[in-house]
């Protein structure tokens, strides 16, 4: 077995110590081809590592990092000032000690621990063998030196201890194991589950077992492998839904199914890429453990901006999400969005953590909660101007649910049977939506109608309602083909048509015109706003088609505020899944930031008038045919608009980074 020897402070050169021959020992025949390192140094040195890599702000005897290698079990350090001064209290000699501490290091680096009375008195009896094998007597016996600090002396120590007894050991086969369990785990707390506290306890496991292992000698790619195993199954649990749209038809289902399991590797891949940097770079920078929580947060936060754009953008599922059962919380991101709600709450999980992990780090857990105090009170204002003149819209809408599976929609045999199920959809969408009270303005879900819509064109469903209709439909002209969201008079004339800009990547468009997708559809120009002339006045809205609505800070020009968002989606194709809640709640999440109340008409539900605080007030369940009637109230000019996305980041990056270097200077 090698060991290699660090002299960081020259006054250990004095001591006459067999290092090779007290780990040999230690280690037994099972690691003759181990490395160890062993570095001797003073109470500063290991006073700085103690604080940043076990958040206790004092110096120690001895520290061990495991790396999780056969080969390179780790590194030990030891402290001669601490040795000494024990050594000394104990009568017994510094050289005597130090074997101790070489002893109890090396079993570190083998997977022992003394977190548990069981575990530590496993430990414990092979350090006696061990050290009367080597010519030394009991180093537990009354009057001898005491052993390295134990996490039991902290706060958390219950805690800690719980998640001990599953024998995690560091960097073992089982640590990844958690970490993917963990990432599985955090997916629950979006709807249609809600279980918030699963997302939080989940994250804080990950960052806690993250931290606990990390070494002097981890690099990048070390600390990633770690990490990956959290966001890939945290990516697939929270996306796999995607993939019904494969199944839905069965035509389109021959076609794609052979890209169902790449599908699942891509998303697997996906998050193994996007989640695990905040865990990375949170223990890479090296601050001390005060400092992590930004450190943390302001990375997890800076992923999720970089979700909003960067190849298409897909920012779904902002950790922000899972305080909607909370509307006082959830409403703060009319203050500073989804970034700054999704900082305080990831900075609120990992702060607690340091805190469990040595109670002298309290102060981020407190700045943190101060910040979601400070934030629960905006959102209690959101709530009061959300429901200001609530009751009292003038324009009656009416939402429109079909509610009909893809195959009654669309037949995919001969020419004549695709216009006459088309002629026949008509039908019955003017039957479906010609209820006995008289709306002012109609609206149907995205893709409802059959036929092509082309410049000049006329809509007669308008003229049969004797209504002003919006409805999803398919926009041809020479420029391309699109998604688009038709406006018509109650004549039938066509008088706007938006056409969708954020189109989906695999479904509406081919990714580097290899990758597979139905569609090849071509993009719009974006953001604006429409006004309809109704019988009770003219009704301004900002269109958004189908997952345009979860890019915050995308759908209303600058400066405007209009009476409302009108969202025109099909979630057919994903069926009961959890991505169609979620949609909805992307919606919420949408309204409360943007100070607006929202009208989404969804093909198969659920459709549903969403008030400007993210309140659901009343709704169409997914699968089930019908109308709903209903006004909108309180719009008004969120914080979060005003300042914009990008100008939140900053400020948001601004405090993590001054947090992080007092924080560090205060605990360094």
């Amino acid at each position: 077995m090698k060991v290699w020897v660090n002299y960081n402070d020259n006054r250990w050169k004095k001591y006459k110590i067999d290092f090779e021959k007290i780990v040999c020992m230690a280690a037994g025949p099972a690691y003759k081809d181990s490395e160890v390192s062993i570095t001797l140094t003073n109470d500063e040195e290991i006073h700085a590592l103690n604080r940043q890599y076990r958040g206790i702000d004092k110096p120690t005897n001895v520290l061990s990092f495991e790396l999780g290698d056969p080969v390179l079990l780790g590194d030990i350090y030891i402290s001669l000032d601490t040795v000494a001064r024990q050594a000394a209290d104990a009568k017994i000699s510094v050289a005597e000690h130090t074997v101790h501490m070489v002893v109890h290091g090396t079993l570190h680096l083998m997977g022992y621990d003394h977190i548990t009375d069981a575990q530590a008195a496993v430990m414990e009896s092979l350090e006696i063998k061990i050290m009367k094998k080597l010519g030394y007597k009991n180093p537990y016996a009354d009057d001898a030196a005491p052993v390295c600090d134990s996490e039991k002396c902290c706060v958390g120590s219950r805690l800690i201890s719980f998640l001990e007894k599953f024998k995690i050991r560091k960097n073992g086969v089982m640590q990844y194991v958690a970490m993917a369990v963990l990432g599985l785990a955090a997916s629950f707390g979006f709807a249609p589950f809600n279980m918030w506290w699963l997302t939080a306890i989940s994250i804080g496991a990950a960052y806690y077992l993250m931290v606990r292992a990390a070494g002097p000698r981890d690099g990048v790619g070390r600390l990633w492998l770690r990490a990956m195993p959290f966001g890939a199954a945290y990516s697939v649990a929270m996306f796999w839904w995607t993939l019904h749209s494969i199944y839905v038809v069965p035509e389109l289902a021959a076609q794609f199914a052979i890209w169902t399991l790449p599908a699942l590797l891509g998303l697997a891949l996906f998050g193994a890429v996007v989640f695990v940097w905040p865990f990375v770079l949170a223990i890479r920078t090296r601050v001390a453990a005060a400092a992590r929580p930004f450190v943390f947060a302001g990375f997890w936060t800076l992923v999720l901006w970089l979700r909003e754009w960067v190849c298409t953008g897909f920012p779904w599922n902002p950790i922000a999400n899972i305080t909607l059962p909370m509307p006082v919380v959830a409403n703060s991101m009319s203050l500073w969005g989804a970034l700054g709600l999704t900082f305080v709450v990831t900075g609120a999980v990992t702060a607690v953590v340091e805190f469990l992990r040595n109670r002298k780090i309290f102060w981020p857990m407190i700045i943190f909660v101060f910040l979601a105090v400070c934030g629960g009170a905006y959102g209690a204002r959101n709530i009061a101007l959300s429901n200001a003149g609530a009751e009292s819209g003038a324009v009656m809408v009416r939402i429109v649910q079909p509610a009909r599976s893809q195959s009654d929609k669309i037949s995919y045999s001969s020419r004549n049977d695709r216009i006459a199920r088309a002629v026949e959809n008509v039908r019955g969408l003017v039957t479906l939506s010609d209820a006995a009270s008289a709306p002012d303005l109609i609206v149907f879900p995205e893709t409802t109608y059959p036929f092509a819509i082309v410049p000049n064109d006329t809509l007669e469903m308008a003229t049969q309602l004797s209504r002003p209709v919006i409805i999803g439909a398919t926009y041809v002209d020479g420029s391309g083909v699109y998604n688009s969201m038709v406006v018509a008079s109650a004549s039938g004339v066509v008088r706007n048509v938006y056409n969708k800009s954020h189109l989906v990547p695999f479904g509406e468009y081919s990714p580097f015109g290899i990758m597979p997708s139905p569609a090849n559809l071509t993009a719009g120009a974006g953001a604006t706003t429409i006004t309809v002339n109704t019988a009770h006045g003219d009704f301004t809205f900002a269109p958004a088609i189908c997952y345009e609505i979860v890019f915050s800070d995308a759908l209303i020009p600058r400066g405007t505020t209009p009476n409302a968002i009108i969202n025109i989606t099909n979630d057919t194709w994903f069926g009961a899944t959890p991505g169609t809640y979620q949609h909805l709640d992307m919606v919420r999440r949408y309204a409360i930031e943007s100070g607006l109340p929202v009208i989404r008409a969804n093909y198969s539900g659920i459709s549903a008038f969403v008030g400007a605080n993210g309140e659901i007030i009343s709704a169409l369940d997914i699968g089930v045919a019908g109308t709903v009637d209903g006004f909108v109230w309180g719009a008004h000019m969120a914080p979060y608009r005003a300042i914009g996305r990008n100008g939140w980041l900053i400020i948001i990056l601004a405090f993590a980074g001054v947090m992080s270097v007092l924080f560090n200077r205060k605990y360094r």
